[in-house]
């Protein structure tokens, strides 16, 4: 460095004149514009090649941004830096950066090093990045990356963002691993916002931590090189995570955000539309996640292979938005996982074995559009392959706490039928007994029906055939209603089916009577025991 107060730069440097615009601008606080005023020419991801005047070496940034020159009089020193084109490798790491930094559309000839440096402010915007090396990265403020392209990959592994991190925009594509973003153990303070974002490879967040909202709104997540497009188990959000659609400015798909880090009117999106839905293509993992108010997957699309999943196993949420289109292929997997309000509909959900929601538990449904009960008893059977209770009695408990007595019962009396598949002949047949007469119990007024059937058929036949007496002389009057009653009714004693001794075809009408009779009242009591213990 030049003596301490002079601000010029060291002799050996030899800066260039686009170097020098940059060292007088840093010690003003003022902003190093190197445009040549072509929009073509201008643009950091084009075709044209950018000469001498627009470069600037890494080596001369990395001293401004480490050991730089004391601002002038009444101004604060800042990199503010545009339409430049920085050669070889921008190198700080382990370095304490203490001005604000913010380069745009700028154009890096290799990758940036940044891990382990601390920041105050990086602004990184519609620049062209080789790689993003930012393992264990600490800012006091921001990490903006909107617009960027990054050719192999961003890294930011254990790094510590004191507000939000932004990559709006931002195209990455892989590394030599397959992942375009490694960001296990990140720690955000405020927001994580990557909206219109475009993953090529895996995007890991593992462990990572958002201390407000993360949101993936209108972002594209692309990994035809693995399992996954989206790799983040036990990922903590406090507030929502959301993989819902995006547009521009005043639209009803907006973030609310404006330029330069949201979507202007006057902007198109790179995929050309005004409106972007959330697209994953490939598996997306959220296992043992941890979201404060929501997930919400509304308008999203999932395209997976056979062997890909949506894996949301012991997830927990308040409220889990399952509103997105059906997906085609792969599986949607909710084992273990606690939700409060299950917000869905029924053209959301995958077909029979593309859903396993073993041990899924929520209180309340609120279907968005028709879902009568018919179609989520399908959800249920398409979520068990082969038979588990669990799912038919939590969605019973569920339509029971919002006062759906009628239709909890509907849904206990499938969970009975589809028992019945499971068990031995022997059983299946009266397990089908049970159901054509009384419904496992959950109808008794069928029982009602019978009874009062048998009953005509019995006083009928007993009319015409009257049994002779036991002990003549000490029978009651006769009297076909009461005796065909008595012989139906269990238990209860009217004093004529002892008095009268039935023989021939007689008999076997009695024992048919007395058999239903059992099989009635046994049935009922099963079924009433079951709403005494509110199953």
């Amino acid at each position: 460095m030049t003596e301490p107060g002079d601000g010029d730069a060291p002799a050996d440097l030899q800066l260039t004149s686009a170097e020098w615009s940059m060292w007088q601008a840093f010690r003003n606080g003022s902003t190093c514009d190197l445009h040549i005023g072509d929009p073509a020419r201008d643009d950091p991801h084009g075709q044209h090649l950018w000469g001498p005047e627009r470069r600037v070496r890494a080596r001369v940034v990395a001293l401004l941004l480490l050991d730089g020159p004391l601002p002038q009089p009444g101004r604060v020193a800042a990199l503010q830096l545009t339409g430049a084109y920085i050669t070889d490798t921008l190198d700080v790491a382990g370095g304490t950066i203490k001005p604000f930094v913010e380069l745009r559309d700028c154009r890096f000839e290799a990758e940036v090093v940044l891990p382990e440096s601390h920041f105050t402010t990086l602004r990184m915007e519609n620049c062209a990045i080789p790689r993003l090396e930012a393992a264990r990265l600490h800012t006091e403020g921001d990490l903006h990356l909107p617009r960027c392209v990054v050719h192999s990959g961003i890294r930011l592994t254990d790094a510590q963002i004191g507000t939000d991190l932004m990559l709006n925009q931002t195209v990455v594509h892989k590394d030599r691993q397959g992942r375009s973003v490694m960001a296990d153990g990140l720690t955000v303070a405020q927001d994580l916002q990557a909206e219109m974002m475009e993953s090529y490879g895996e995007l890991s967040l593992r462990g990572a931590t958002i201390g407000v909202s993360l949101s993936l709104r209108g972002s594209r997540l692309c990994n035809p090189f693995g399992r996954r497009a989206l790799n983040a188990p036990q990922l903590t959000v406090e507030r929502t995570l959301y993989l819902t659609a995006a547009g521009l400015a005043n639209s009803p798909f907006s973030s609310g955000m404006t330029p330069p880090y949201g979507i202007g009117i006057g902007q198109t999106p790179s995929r050309g539309t005004r409106m972007q839905r959330f697209e994953c293509e490939g598996g997306m993992r959220l296992d043992d996640g941890r979201f404060g108010d929501a997930v919400d997957f509304e308008n999203a699309r999932f395209i997976m292979e056979a062997d890909q999943e949506l894996s949301l196993r012991r997830i927990q949420t308040p409220e889990l938005r399952f509103l997105g289109e059906r997906p085609q292929r792969g599986r949607v997997i909710l084992s273990g996982a606690r939700v409060v309000n299950l917000i869905d509909k029924s053209a959301s959900w995958p077909g029979l074995g593309g859903l396993w929601m073993a041990g899924f538990a929520y209180e309340t449904l609120i279907p968005r559009g028709h879902f009568p009960l018919a179609l989520r008893l399908e959800w249920v059977a398409a979520a068990t392959p082969e038979y588990a209770p669990e799912p038919y009695e939590m969605l019973a408990a569920s339509l029971r706490s919002t006062g759906e007595d009628a239709d909890a019962r509907e849904v206990l009396l499938a969970k009975q039928r589809r028992r019945r598949e499971t068990l031995p002949l022997a059983a299946k047949l009266w397990g089908f007994l049970q159901d054509w007469t009384v419904a496992y119990g959950y109808r008794p007024g069928r029982a009602a029906v019978w009874m009062a059937v048998l009953w005509a058929i019995g006083t009928l036949y007993f009319s015409m055939s009257p049994p002779p007496p036991l002990k003549a002389g000490e029978a009651p009057p006769w009297n076909p209603y009461l005796y065909a009653l008595d012989l139906l009714l269990p238990v209860i004693d009217l004093n004529q089916g002892a008095a009268w001794k039935p023989d021939g075809g007689a008999q076997w009408v009695a024992a048919v009577l007395i058999l239903a009779g059992w099989v009635l009242a046994t049935t009922v009591a099963a079924g009433a025991s079951r709403l005494l213990r509110r199953q």
